[in-house]
């Protein structure tokens, strides 16, 4: 008997978002069963932002997103993921 891969649970809150004359997918999503929700930020050209740590819910995802994009705009955001001493992502 073959062992099931874990479904991809999406957020509600996962969405298209345009600021800085720029259009994302947020992506909230979590592995079926797992402690927390991940927050990326798919880019039209193909890459995306990924937060290293896990947000103990989809709400929370979203917020530090919205707080981000408030603080310095969305295309620092995404740039963010490229300094030194950005907030940890992956990429």
């Amino acid at each position: 008997m073959s062992k099931r891969e874990p479904r991809i649970l999406r957020s509600a809150l996962s969405r298209k978002f345009t600021s800085d004359g720029m259009t994302i997918d947020v992506e909230i999503y979590q592995l079926e069963g797992a402690a927390g929700w991940v927050l990326e930020l798919a880019e039209p050209d193909g890459s995306s932002t990924v937060w290293e740590e896990l947000f103990p819910t989809d709400q929370a995802a979203w917020e530090e997103f919205e707080h981000g994009v408030r603080e310095i705009g969305l295309i620092a955001l995404l740039d963010a993921g490229e300094a030194e001493d950005a907030p940890p992502t992956l990429h």
